[in-house]
């Protein structure tokens, strides 16, 4: 693999992503009985006997609340252009799981097969074409009598490329930010995103880890997009970040050029860093408070982001 899509890789070797990833961009109807606090990670060694093993391809226990787990396959397909075999893929995948977990005797109570969800998260240019069902690639006619002795299987896919900007933007999370990296262009949208990033993880400093491989595919991203690129050794307490290190901690161009577009980038990340403490310290925003931080300017934001740190109520910090 090549170091983008190691980084990709180690990324949603992570349960918190694989989390996020599920419950942001998965039908939440498919997520119901799934208990995804309890995730963890499965070896997937065990399709290695018959061939070649595939690095993106990483198998996750999920307990369901009814009893018994379902069975997460991620396959990460980081071509330019879509699998056409893909169905098949996933198919002879599933059964070698299925294998795997009948010679370990882990099957459900009553002795079933437990059910499994195959997941193609795809950041090719071009769209997903390839049939998410196996039945079209195979070369029999409608109402053969031979249909009722063929397999199938379905996969759900996720076209990164094909995700809306605007509902992207909706998500607070860092599947979210990600996808909205791998899709801007130009230091302004990228300015944004580190932002962003940064607010997350000032809020969320438990997933410190990962922030040495955001800031490797930042890089990998930006490219010559970005000059003196530069993101925090460790989280800082939030204290002391925004009183002494809030700027060293954003984005620093060497030019001096496009400054209006580096204010607007910074500007945006102190609203989203913002917006997140509240949501932190007091739960589910109003429409009042995020009305309020909409137009308010950068003086005015890092002002109310250092009263979340004492105000009692969302009323003390806009005062």
């Amino acid at each position: 693999m090549s170091d983008h899509d190691t980084l990709y890789h180690q990324l949603f070797g992570e349960p918190e992503m694989v989390g996020q990833l599920l419950r942001g961009f998965v039908d939440a109807a498919l997520l119901d009985d799934l208990d995804l606090n309890g995730i963890s990670r499965e070896n997937s060694k065990f399709h290695s006997d018959t061939g070649k093993r595939r690095e993106s391809d990483m198998v996750w226990r999920i307990p369901r609340h009814s009893g018994g787990d379902t069975y997460l396959l991620v396959l990460l397909e980081f071509q330019s252009t879509s699998d056409p075999w893909m169905a098949l893929r996933v198919l002879v995948y599933t059964g070698l799981l299925w294998q795997h977990l009948i010679k370990e005797d882990r099957l459900l109570p009553d002795g079933r097969l437990p059910p499994v969800l195959p997941i193609v998260l795809y950041n090719g240019k071009k769209p997903w074409a390839a049939s998410d069902t196996l039945r079209p690639l195979i070369g029999l006619a409608d109402g053969s009598r031979l249909w009722k002795w063929q397999p199938d299987m379905s996969y759900y896919v996720i076209d990164e490329g094909r995700l809306a900007k605007g509902d992207l933007a909706k998500h607070r999370g860092l599947v979210a930010l990600l996808f909205r990296l791998e899709s801007a262009r130009g230091r302004k949208q990228i300015a944004a995103v580190m932002n962003g990033l940064l607010a997350w993880f000032a809020a969320n400093p438990a997933y410190s880890r990962l922030l040495p491989l955001f800031t490797e595919l930042l890089r990998s991203v930006a490219g010559p997009n970005m000059l003196g690129l530069r993101f925090p050794d460790e989280i800082l307490e939030v204290r002391s970040m925004f009183a002494e290190n809030f700027n060293d901690m954003v984005l620093e161009l060497k030019k001096t050029g496009r400054r209006q577009g580096r204010k607007e980038g910074r500007q945006e990340g102190k609203a989203e860093m913002l917006q997140r403490l509240l949501e932190r310290r007091f739960g589910s925003l109003p429409d009042w408070v995020v009305q309020r931080i909409a137009p308010a300017d950068a003086v005015a934001l890092e002002e109310w982001c250092l009263r979340v740190l004492d105000a009692k109520s969302l009323e003390e910090v806009f005062l």
